[in-house]
């Protein structure tokens, strides 16, 4: 079926609110559930990618919890923290790494406008030793109760809706596509539209069609791959 223009617009309305300059990094955080629901907060905040360290062995999977938004925040997955992390500070972001430690503050008092990853461990064990030594600044979410942690979904959605707030606040979410890099935007709104294609053109190893102003396709594709359109 043909893309509808309504939904082509839905598209390109969402696409023009994300913000490549908000991430999160999950290190060893597998359980289905929780990474489903913490993709589901980063695309309600309005995150473009997420990123995770898994256990060695292990895959990323999801379920119904994510509400399908794993389609929509893809989350790049990485052998080695020590490796993302720095591949994440040569693109200017600061981490913040929860761990309740002396040097960890409140992340309300924390500037979350700039480029920002939260960094989040396995609710048993936590950050990794080296991965705490490597982040920015260690934050904490004050507990008013007997435990000392919150669920890492939860404490993943506290964070994010905290860094939409200060934006908010300052003027800084985009509306109109300027927080996704201009050259990824097209070739974004592409893979959202027509997966299939993207799959196929990706697999041929040749770029994608243009689409025009109401989502179609610009060029004739085979009839096979028209047909799943």
């Amino acid at each position: 079926m043909p893309l509808l223009p309504r939904r082509f617009e839905r598209l390109k309305a969402v696409l023009n609110r994300r913000m490549a300059d908000l991430t999160v990094l999950l290190e060893q955080v597998d359980k289905p559930h929780n990474l489903s629901a913490i993709l589901r907060s980063c695309d309600a905040v309005g995150v473009l990618e997420a990123h995770v360290v898994s256990l060695k062995g292990r895959q990323a999977t999801f379920n119904k919890t994510a509400q399908g938004s794993q389609k929509w925040v893809p989350l790049r997955a990485h052998g080695d923290s020590a490796a993302v992390i720095g591949q994440l500070k040569d693109r200017g972001f600061r981490l913040y790494g929860t761990h309740l430690s002396a040097q960890a503050v409140d992340y309300r008092s924390c500037d979350f406008t700039g480029p920002t990853a939260f960094v989040l461990g396995a609710e048993k064990w936590g950050l990794s030793p080296q991965t705490t030594a490597l982040v920015d600044q260690a934050i904490v979410i004050p507990m008013q109760g007997m435990v000392q942690s919150l669920n890492v979904s939860v404490a993943t959605a506290t964070l994010l809706f905290e860094a939409l707030r200060q934006r908010q606040a300052a003027g800084l979410v985009p509306s109109d596509g300027e927080g996704v890099p201009a050259e990824r935007y097209d070739d974004i709104l592409f893979e959202w539209a027509y997966p299939q294609v993207a799959a196929w053109c990706r697999s041929q190893g040749r770029p994608y069609p243009d689409l025009n102003d109401e989502g179609a396709i610009s060029e004739d594709l085979p009839r096979s791959l028209r047909l799943r359109c």
